[in-house]
This record gives structure tokens, C-alpha cells and sequence, in this order.
């Protein structure tokens, strides 16, 4: 190992303890600087720990393989945390029942609205038929976005990096365009975020409001299912 001064960082590099802990330290960093700027929209620690650990690959020459043997364990706790959203979803009953209706309506105009947006925009750029199918399910979460990037034959991965950027971009935008648009309702500013931007808009909605926290996950929730059914269809009719 003395012969060798990197000898000891090609040793630790393939630990996956090592990424397991820069990733973690990456985001509390990035948590704990959001916080210091008191939430502000631009500070948002997912968009942040992306590219310092992103670059953090590149610069140590790391393979996404390699670096995900760790990850990985961080991506097992998506499953008990989404099944933590039930917590205050059972707290907040009342109001989410009182609300059904103009969330079934919300709900099918949003979900409407992702798809065809994007599928309009993408064909006026001239992109190709399999990158707009691959673009076509990023308002809902990974796993049932690149589910439903199969179906289709397109490109799962685009469809990955697309469900993240919506997502970031979605938490990034969506307290500013609220309070310039004058909804000040919590049940529906968490709603069009967590339709808009799955998981981490309903993370931002959780930091904003409880209440908005919770719409969110419902959103996220229903909206997977609602998209998984309505992008089949709308890219039949709209890509003939």
C-alpha cells in the first residue's frame, strides 16, 4: 500500500459503505444549507446533492455501478417512506375526504395536461418518436415512468433522467408560481406538486405544509396509476 499513494482510495472506492456515506453526507450538507437560506426554492438539497456527487463520479473516475452498490441502500427506504406518507394521510382524513371531488377533477386535468404537454411540445421541437415516448411519462415517479417507458419501447434511462429533472424543477418553481398566482389553499398548492412532480415535489410540499405534504402524496400516488393508464392512449392518438 506504501508503494501505492492511491492504493488505500481504489481499496475504500469499491466499499460500498463509502458511497453509502457520501451520499448521505452529501445531502445533509445540502439539507443544512437549504435550511440556513430558509427554504428558498434555489437551495433545494436533491438539485444540489445531484451534481456534487455527480461530479464527484466524474472526477474519481467511478462507474454508476459501482457507486449504486452503495446507493442502493438509500433506495431500499423509498419503499418504507412512501408507506410513511399513510401517517399523515390518516391524521389529515377529514379534510382529504372532504376534498375527493375536486381532486378526481384536479386530478384528471393535471395528469391530462403532463402528457399531452410535453408530447405537443417535443413533436413542435422536431424530436424523435422514441425520445417522445420516453418523455412522455416524466411527471410520475422512476420506477413506474421507466414501467411504462417499456410498454412502450422506448428509452428507460431518458426516461429516468427526465422524471428527475421534472422533479427538481417541478420542487424549484412550484412555491414561487403559487404565491405569484395567489393560491394560498395548502391542499391544493401540495396537490399540483405532487402531480407535477411526483416524489420531490411532495418533498418540498412536506417542507412548505404538512397539509400540502399530504395532498402531495396523494397526488403522487394517484397519479401513477391515472398515467399509467392514459399515456398508452395518448400517444396512440397523438403520434399517428
Amino acid at each position: 500500500m506504501s508503494d501505492n499513494p492511491f492504493s488505500l482510495w481504489v481499496y475504500l472506492s469499491q466499499s460500498p459503505l463509502l458511497w453509502l456515506t457520501v451520499t448521505l453526507l452529501t445531502y445533509a450538507v445540502a439539507d443544512a444549507v437549504s435550511l440556513k437560506t430558509r427554504r428558498h426554492p434555489l437551495a433545494n438539497p436533491v438539485l444540489h446533492s445531484v451534481w456534487i456527487i455527480g461530479v464527484f463520479l466524474l472526477l474519481t473516475g467511478t462507474t454508476y455501478t459501482t457507486y449504486f452498490a452503495g446507493a442502493q441502500f438509500v433506495h431500499f427506504l423509498l419503499g418504507p417512506a412512501t408507506v410513511a406518507l399513510a401517517v399523515p394521510l390518516y391524521e389529515n382524513r377529514r379534510r382529504v375526504a372532504a376534498a375527493i371531488l375536486p381532486m378526481l377533477v384536479a386530478l384528471a386535468i393535471g395528469s391530462l395536461t403532463a402528457i399531452v404537454s410535453v408530447v405537443l411540445l417535443a413533436q413542435a421541437f422536431g424530436l424523435p418518436r422514441h425520445v417522445i415516448l420516453s418523455l412522455a411519462p416524466k411527471s410520475v415517479t422512476a420506477g413506474v415512468a421507466m414501467g411504462i417507458s417499456e410498454s412502450l419501447h422506448a428509452d428507460p434511462s431518458l426516461t429516468a433522467v427526465s422524471v428527475i429533472l421534472t422533479g427538481i424543477m417541478g420542487a424549484i418553481i412550484v412555491t414561487p408560481l403559487m404565491n405569484f398566482t395567489g393560491i394560498t389553499d395548502f391542499r391544493a398548492r401540495g396537490f399540483a406538486a405532487g402531480i407535477a412532480a411526483h416524489g420531490i415535489g411532495t418533498a418540498r410540499a412536506f417542507q412548505v405544509d404538512e397539509v400540502a405534504g399530504v395532498f402531495a402524496g396523494i397526488a403522487m400516488s394517484l397519479n401513477a396509476l391515472v398515467t399509467s393508464l392514459l399515456v398508452p392512449l395518448a400517444v396512440t392518438y397523438l403520434l399517428r
